[in-house]
């Protein structure tokens, strides 16, 4: 049995000329959780050439979404934002990955903080039932440079909330939190520079974060990843793994090439 799967791609959406994402068919046979990534890519010069990519479409939906960057001289991206529909892309048939809800301990509210395609993980767990049944808030955020880098807000604040299954459980649970950081909008900067002000905080009405009521995940560029556990550590939050859940998750495998 080959490694991977060849899938064939249904849509493609260029959101900017850095940003795309796609939909592809899903091998009944590919089973992955909320939060999870899988090694996708092209077959090129007859070798496979292969990324870490999270699923950005949930584990109960028929099809599987990808958001990626455009990296021109990128190994796999260069080519992988020319796919059409009808192209084959190739998944491999394990997905992985820290971003699960079993990582984490028990808490009040579940805090997602993405920058760029560090989205993609939590397009998945915003729409996993189990999410809201453990939490009593989840709150997304997404730092992008400019505004039309906000992938997917129209359909976080928009039609998630009308979805006829989980449409209750969004419109109660889910808060949504975007900024940018290079242009006018009305919120301003790194999502480390509001946590620091307290600028989100107030802005929420939630209290500033504690290892007793919050738990969060972490998916974004090294810089910021780096940059909130050490503020997350300083709170004496613990990281969280499958042999012992913590306060705390981060996803690693941040697709740059």
């Amino acid at each position: 049995m080959s490694a991977f799967l060849n899938e064939t791609v249904l849509e493609v959406r260029h959101w900017t000329d850095r940003l795309f994402s796609f939909r592809c068919t899903r091998d009944p046979g590919f089973r992955f959780q909320a939060g999870q990534f899988a090694m996708i890519g092209l077959m090129v010069d007859g070798k496979p050439l292969m990324r870490a990519y999270s699923v950005a479409s949930p584990p109960w939906e028929e099809t599987l979404e990808f958001l990626s960057i455009k990296v021109q001289d990128g190994p796999l991206t260069s080519r992988l934002q020319n796919i059409q529909p009808g192209d084959t892309v190739l998944i491999n048939r394990k997905p992985v990955g820290t971003l699960l809800l079993d990582n984490l301990l028990a808490g009040k509210r579940l805090w997602f903080l993405s920058t760029g395609t560090g989205l993609a993980p939590f397009m998945s767990l915003i729409r996993e039932p189990e999410a809201y049944d453990r939490f009593e808030k989840v709150i997304v955020t997404h730092t992008v440079r400019e505004v039309e880098e906000l992938a997917y807000r129209e359909y976080i604040t928009k039609e998630l909330p009308q979805n006829e299954f989980l449409g209750e459980m969004v419109r109660e649970k889910l808060v949504y939190y975007p900024s940018v950081t290079r242009e006018e909008f009305p919120n301003r900067g790194r999502i480390t520079e509001l946590m620091d002000s307290g600028r989100i905080y107030a802005d929420l009405n939630f209290p500033p974060l504690s290892p007793e009521h919050d738990r969060v995940m972490l998916c974004g560029s090294p810089e910021m990843l780096a940059d909130t556990r050490a503020r997350l550590e300083a709170l004496g939050m613990k990281e969280g793994s499958a042999h012992e859940p913590g306060h705390f998750v981060v996803e690693k495998a941040f697709v740059e090439k």
